[in-house]
C-alpha cells in the first residue's frame, strides 16, 4: 500500500512539473502575433520589438497613474545613459482607452520623454503577459522576459538596471 501512495505522489509531481512548464513555454510565445500601434498609428508587431539582442523595456502604464508617471519620468531621466552603455530600449505600452491615445501622447511629450509609446486598443497584450495592475513592467532579452515587476517607488530605477546587468551578462 505504500509503494502505491509513492507512486501516486511521484506521477502528481511528474503532472504538475509538465503542466506548469507548458505554461512557461506558452507565456513565454502567447504574445508573437500582437500587433500594437504606435504614436504615429502605424502597426508594430510585438515580437518584432523584443526579440532585440538588446534589453527590451516594455512598461505597462496609464495617463491616470501616478506611480506610472513617476517610474517613466525617472527611468527617462537616466535612459540616454542606460542606452549608451548597453543598447537599452523602453517603450511604454498605454492601457488607455483609444478616446485618450492623444492624451497619452501629449503627456509624453509634455514630459519630454524619448519613449515610444504604444497601444494596445484590444488590451490583447496586456493580457498575454497577464499584467493585472499597473505600473507593469518587463525586461525582454532576446526574445525571453527575464524581469518583471509591479508597482513603483522612487529610486526602483537603479535596482532595475543594476538587475538588468546582471541579468544579461548572465543571460545565454
Amino acid at each position: 500500500m505504500k509503494l502505491f501512495y509513492i507512486n501516486v505522489k511521484r506521477r502528481l509531481l511528474i503532472l504538475i512539473v509538465l503542466i506548469t512548464s507548458n505554461f512557461s513555454i506558452n507565456a513565454q510565445n502567447n504574445y508573437s502575433s500582437i500587433v500594437l500601434k504606435n504614436a504615429t498609428n502605424k502597426s508594430v508587431v510585438f515580437d518584432s520589438i523584443v526579440q532585440s539582442t538588446k534589453p527590451i523595456i516594455v512598461s505597462f502604464w496609464a495617463t491616470w497613474c501616478s506611480p506610472c508617471i513617476n517610474e517613466l519620468d525617472n527611468i527617462n531621466d537616466e535612459l540616454e545613459d542606460w542606452k549608451k552603455e548597453i543598447g537599452l530600449q523602453l517603450y511604454a505600452v498605454t492601457i488607455d482607452d483609444s478616446r485618450s491615445q492623444a492624451s497619452a501622447i501629449g503627456l509624453a511629450k509634455g514630459k519630454g520623454w524619448n519613449i515610444d509609446i504604444l497601444f494596445d486598443p484590444n488590451q490583447d497584450l496586456k493580457r498575454a503577459l497577464n499584467v493585472a495592475n499597473i505600473p507593469h513592467l518587463f525586461v525582454f532579452y532576446k526574445g525571453k522576459i527575464i524581469y518583471q515587476h509591479t508597482g513603483y517607488t522612487t529610486g526602483a530605477e537603479k535596482k532595475l538596471y543594476a538587475q538588468i546587468k546582471k541579468l544579461i551578462n548572465t543571460t545565454p
